[in-house]
């Protein structure tokens, strides 16, 4: 076996006739929404708020708030242990590539990659490896090296040869903030971003992101009640156009008023100091059947599956290229 790793990467589009794949993991947002009765009617209600977020951003030459629509394509990223051979791929990682589509132009015009993240391996870090940690002691701590190896097996994966062909940007990750830190309005006010929040304590999976080489600004875009927290690289506010920038805020915001209405679909707006709250009752549920129950318990069921097959069986391996790998940057 050579001591490098090789990543491949496959797409499915994720639409109203979208079936999630066999390898997808289940705790997989996409792969909650296209279940049971209400599958196909769940993923049509989801792309048409996307859209019509998308055009209440790109408000300008659209007087009729239909200029624009995105498609959304599920990119699954497997780990090939061995990059000579093909046969030995594990999946690891999901995320989401938008495109947008100009009707008036005619145009298809990249968005943002990322969005959307979902890991095995990180489902094995905070379902498994966390709790065990944890376990019947008194204060909460966090693991030697939490993180390490994910972090090392994503930024890899940035900077393979096989991301830099099929993206022209870093990855941008937006996600919901944290329920147990508070955030503080600044006077900073991006166009397209919003107001920006900040704090300084920074939580578990901003760490956790760190480690993956992402950095985390937070903004609460206009027409939102709630700040995101932002992933990302290099400059975030001009790095990206406002079109690609939109292109992530209209599909995570909707993402997140499906899966926690007590924050982003609040009927109250985020005030100038805020923590975000899933006790919160004065929320409004969209008609999208999602089940955030059932996720939680296949997140552990999911997190034992990979310690099983792909943490134990491959340890000294991983062990050895991800501090070869730190060495080396």
């Amino acid at each position: 076996m050579s001591n490098e790793f090789g990543f491949s990467i496959k797409s499915l589009r994720f639409d109203e006739n979208y079936i999630p794949a066999e390898n997808t993991r289940l705790t997989t947002n996409f792969a909650n929404l296209a279940r049971g009765e209400s599958r196909q009617q769940n993923l049509r209600s989801t792309l048409n708020m996307i859209n019509n977020r998308f055009n209440a951003l790109a408000n300008w030459d659209n007087p009729k708030g239909d200029r624009y629509s995105v498609e959304l394509d599920i990119i699954s990223v497997e780990l090939n242990l061995d990059a000579a051979r093909s046969d030995n791929a594990l999946p690891i990682i999901e995320i989401l590539q938008t495109t947008i589509v100009d009707h008036q132009t005619n145009q298809r015009i990249d968005g943002v990659t990322g969005n959307n993240f979902s890991s095995y391996v990180r489902d094995y870090d905070f379902s498994v490896r966390l709790l065990e940690h944890n376990k019947g002691k008194d204060s909460f701590s966090v693991p030697e090296q939490f993180g390490e190896l994910h972090g090392n097996l994503f930024q890899a994966f940035v900077g393979s040869p096989t991301y830099k062909e099929c993206f022209k940007k870093p990855p941008v990750i937006c996600i919901s903030v944290s329920t147990t830190k508070t955030y503080q309005q600044t006077e900073n006010v991006h166009p397209i971003l919003g107001v920006e929040y900040r704090q300084d304590d920074y939580s578990l999976t901003d760490e956790y992101f760190n480690k993956m080489g992402l950095k985390v600004r937070y903004f609460m875009p206009p027409g939102s009640v709630a700040p995101l927290a932002f992933y990302h690289t290099g400059d975030l506010l001009n790095d990206y156009s406002n079109l690609e920038l939109i292109s992530t805020i209209s599909t995570m915001d909707t993402f997140q008023k499906i899966y926690r209405p007590e924050v982003y679909n609040a009927n109250s707006v985020a005030g100038k100091s805020y923590q975000a709250s899933l006790k919160q009752q004065d929320h409004s549920l969209t008609r999208i059947v999602y089940d955030r129950e059932e996720r939680s318990q296949l997140a552990i069921e999911q997190g034992k599956f990979v310690e099983e097959s792909f943490i134990k069986p491959y340890q000294s391996l991983l062990e050895q290229w991800s501090a070869n790998w730190s060495a080396n940057q």
